[in-house]
């Protein structure tokens, strides 16, 4: 069976082959205080923000009652900037996500894009079984990891160069794109508040800690776990409030 070590990055005709997302947090404006002072000023008024140091477990226990009680907006006065990189059919599940989001994404009609598609490596379970709606993904066979890698990779090829040949004949950008597959690889910013983080993550993560379950695409999923990495470290209590109270967006 075919690892994701044994994924060539490049192949000799210049395309490449790729198994991974990636996700970094290029900005960022977000700590557990944001949500404090958001909360408090309902209270205090203007002296909230002279709070945040005092009795860091009364601001535990503020922030856990506002996830419990799902008071939401307290958890929108931060942002979150991330560059990912991921197939096109990622990003079009994604973009489903509108509210609380800002998303700028490469254009194929701007710039030539470049030869870089998605392969599974032999992580990723391949076999679906069950109805719509009561579904389970289990192991593929080394045969068909085999399969999906030459076919995914000889289609790759096949509508690159056709894009190629598009573009050497001078047609515009825009047009000869559309020969090419949701496999390739694109590139976005995403800006997000913590509050529409958790809404994506409840939806596009499983996790054993969640009061719903969710049944996301992995590759979206992989994105959401490396988001949620980030977030996790910049808003540790927030964070774990969210596991506490069942993974739900308040």
């Amino acid at each position: 069976m075919t690892s994701a070590d044994d994924l060539q990055p490049s192949t000799p005709d210049g395309v490449t082959l790729r198994s991974d997302v990636t996700v970094e947090l290029v900005k960022s404006s977000a700590s557990d205080s944001d949500v404090l002072f958001a909360a408090r000023v309902s209270t205090l008024g203007e002296q909230s923000i002279g709070e945040l140091q005092k009795d860091p477990e009364r601001s535990k226990g503020l922030i856990n009652y506002l996830m419990r009680d799902r008071h939401g907006s307290p958890f929108e006065h931060n942002s979150l900037t991330f560059l990912v990189s991921a197939p096109i059919f990622v990003f079009r599940e994604f973009m489903r996500h509108r509210v609380g989001w800002s998303y700028n994404e490469e254009s194929g009609r701007y710039r030539e894009l470049q030869p870089v598609f998605y392969v599974p490596d032999a992580s990723r379970k391949l076999v679906q079984e069950g109805r719509p709606g009561k579904y389970v993904f289990v192991e593929g066979t080394p045969g068909q990891y085999e399969t999906v890698q030459h076919v995914l990779g000889d289609s790759y090829r096949q509508a690159y160069e056709a894009y190629q040949k598009l573009l050497a004949e001078g047609v515009a950008r825009e047009v000869a794109r559309a020969v090419l597959p949701v496999g390739l690889y694109s590139s976005m910013y995403a800006t997000c508040n913590a509050r529409s983080l958790m809404h994506f993550l409840g939806l596009r993560t499983q996790h054993e800690m969640a009061k719903v379950p969710s049944f996301p695409q992995r590759e979206i999923e992989m994105v959401g776990e490396k988001m949620e990495a980030e977030w996790a470290r910049l808003m540790p209590l927030t964070h774990a409030a969210f596991n506490a109270n069942g993974r739900v967006a308040p």
